[in-house]
């Protein structure tokens, strides 16, 4: 029988500021972590790196929305990482892709020739973003879905795109670390408003979101 974290519990843990990490990909237990300072990207004053934004631009790639929550987790939890391995157990996989049959959970997803190459899946309450993790198996798909998913934010009225941990490959779209006073008055209003995860129409329209960001160099 598959484990998972019961749903309504898990909830409850996000909207207190926690968020659930094994130890190892084959760990059997779940602890849940608070930060002492918390790392998040800003939604309305996202930066964009000139080099990506162009590469994005050629429209090389299809991205998609929900397409295959489940293999988008099952590659994050393959991801060669510099420390100990992933913190995606079964548990983890289990839990989150019942989440997104519950609509509280997404993916985005990055496809050449209907083969997926990058991808990133989060939490969704209120208008709230929860990142989890990403993957890359061709050079800046995963950075490309990141870029998506701010789109698809901006849009719908965001307020709270969570990364979590410190992340420094994330400080070159203006990530950065709050105090938990700031991040709780954030996820407290973010949580209060209700956002839909609703993609956009076509790719003019995410080249629209993106290059109405004040920050791009």
């Amino acid at each position: 029988m598959n484990q998972y974290i019961n749903l309504k519990k898990l909830i409850e843990y996000y909207e207190k500021g926690f968020f659930p990490m094994a130890d190892t990909r084959y760990d059997q237990e779940i602890s849940f972590y608070r930060p002492l300072k918390r790392f998040v990207i800003p939604i309305q004053d996202f930066h964009i790196p000139k080099k990506l934004l162009n590469i994005f631009k050629k429209n090389k790639y299809e991205f998609r929305i929900n397409h295959n929550f489940q293999r988008v987790i099952e590659l994050c939890q393959k991801v060669r990482r510099k420390n100990q391995g992933t913190w995606i157990n079964d548990i983890i996989i289990n839990t989150y892709f019942k989440l997104y049959q519950e609509n509280k959970s997404h993916s985005v997803e990055c496809y050449e020739k209907n083969k997926i190459i990058g991808g990133l899946y989060g939490v969704h309450l209120g208008s709230c973003f929860f990142g989890e993790s990403m993957f890359s198996l061709k050079s800046n798909t995963s950075k490309m879905c990141l870029l998506y998913l701010i789109a698809i934010l901006k849009k719908n009225n965001f307020q709270l795109l969570d990364s979590q941990f410190y992340n420094p490959h994330l400080t070159q779209f203006g990530g950065l670390e709050i105090n938990n006073k700031e991040y709780d008055l954030i996820l407290k209003n973010g949580l209060k408003n209700k956002a839909v995860f609703k993609n956009l129409l076509n790719f003019q329209e995410i080249l629209s979101a993106l290059q109405s960001t004040s920050h791009k160099s």
